[in-house]
């Protein structure tokens, strides 16, 4: 059977054969794939009143919930607004210390398992996704962050199913028959939702005999302060919907930026070595690193986005047209899916140069908007009003991060490592990211 990344790989080579825009079939359904960079932005932005989401994989839309990631119209420009403040870069910025306190508890294991040569092997995609899965509980619940850190290791097993399942043919109806691993799923949804519920209510009692915190704002709170307006139509169910959306969005995401970026510095230390001297000269050899000091890591800020253009976490999107529409001369008639290749996008000769399939974070060292032929050639988070609400969080928790490993370690890949990228929902490493990790000495 064939996997959804070789599949993706296919389009890519088409793309290079058949030119930016052509038909693929996808069983019996027809999708007009596009990749030019003019035709996107068109898609994205000036004409996007005439395109939607389409409705996702029945076993991601379990995990996904009803929230920002697949609501439409009205609701989800509600939803969006009540949410923002939370991704505000001044409110991010005071979880600083949190993030960091994060990864400092991450790195102790580290320290007391090395042997005598000062080195150990990690396999950080999990380290990663286990640290990443504390910042973003931290975010979505703020106060209520242990009882909402329970709910999300119920859907960190909701997500182990469905992955299973999501390797396997998709038979029309086998999900609603009551196999072991469907009944198991249903049970962690019911369980899922039925503590959601009972923390909401807690929290909105708590938050009515208390006087308001002065630390970040989170997800869970805001949603709660609009659902006790009479204006705002917030209630419990879509609450429940955003924090399932949130971590589910946000937990790979994140993770697998961290693994991806430690997997390329590892592979070329000339950029490692440039990065720990930023990060040194910038926050110090040891001193952790500060919301102003994140903001001026700017070798880091280009190594992260060419991470991002090489292995961007979505590979693809699709829109649906909600309308017959005109677009770069060919007519789209309604209902049409199109099929826009990010993977393609990114790799595009054409557009990012001969060297487009090599590791060079010079390309982004005068901004994004400089960094090809074209400003809309690079969409690791999607483009127009339905950007990746998130992407903030994850850049300032991947530089935060990184920096102080940097600080502390220098690294390589273990000699065990398969470079073998695929596609399980996101874009991750098949078979783990292992990385020798060496304690730098003390100045």
């Amino acid at each position: 059977m064939i996997t959804q990344f070789e599949l993706h790989i296919y389009i890519y080579i088409l793309v290079l054969i058949a030119g930016t825009t052509f038909l693929v079939w996808f069983g019996p359904t027809v999708r007009l794939t596009l990749s030019d960079p003019d035709l996107i932005q068109e898609i994205f932005t000036s004409k996007s009143e005439f395109y939607e989401k389409i409705e996702a994989h029945p076993l991601v839309k379990q995990l996904e919930g009803d929230g920002l990631l697949s609501l439409k119209g009205e609701k989800w420009a509600h939803h969006r607004k009540i949410i923002t403040p939370t991704f505000h870069m001044e409110n991010l910025k005071l979880l600083v210390p949190v993030v960091a306190k994060s990864v400092m508890d991450m790195l102790e294991p580290w320290y007391s398992t090395m042997s005598d040569s000062d080195e150990v092997e990690i396999e950080v995609s999990e380290w990663f996704q286990t640290l990443t899965e504390e910042v973003i509980t931290r975010t979505a619940f703020g106060s209520s962050y242990e009882d909402g850190k329970a709910i999300f290791r119920l859907q960190a097993q909701q997500m182990v199913l469905a992955a299973v399942a999501f390797q396997r043919v998709l038979i029309p109806g086998y999900r609603f028959f009551p196999t072991k691993r469907n009944v198991n799923s249903w049970r962690l949804d019911r369980e899922i939702s039925k503590s959601l519920m009972k923390l909401i209510e807690r929290r909105r009692e708590n938050s009515s005999n208390k006087t308001r915190h002065h630390g970040p704002k989170d997800l869970l709170g805001l949603m709660i302060q609009a659902s006790n307006s009479s204006s705002d139509h917030v209630t419990v169910h879509d609450i429940v919907e955003e924090c399932k959306s949130f971590f589910f969005a946000g937990k790979q995401t994140t993770s697998n930026l961290l693994t991806w970026t430690t997997v390329l510095l590892a592979m070329h230390p000339q950029w490692q070595v440039q990065a720990r001297e930023e990060v040194s000269r910038v926050c110090g050899s040891r001193g952790i690193p500060t919301k102003d000091d994140v903001a001026k890591l700017k070798t880091l800020s280009m190594i992260l986005n060419e991470s991002l253009r090489l292995y961007p976490p979505t590979i693809a999107t699709i829109r649906r047209s909600k309308a017959d529409v005109e677009l770069g001369g060919y007519k789209i008639p309604r209902g049409t899916e199109l099929l826009i290749p990010i993977l393609a996008l990114h790799h595009d000769q054409s557009i990012w140069g001969h060297d487009a399939n090599e590791f060079n974070p010079r390309r982004f060292s005068n901004g994004v908007a400089r960094a090809a032929k074209h400003h809309v050639a690079f969409i690791p988070f999607g483009l127009g009003a339905r950007t990746c609400i998130g992407q903030n969080l994850a850049i300032l928790q991947a530089k935060l991060t990184l920096a102080i490993i940097l600080q502390r370690f220098s690294f390589r890949l273990a000699t065990s490592y398969q470079h073998a990228p695929t596609v399980l929902m996101l874009l991750y490493p098949q078979f783990g990211a292992p990385v020798i990790f060496q304690r730098l000495s003390s100045p």
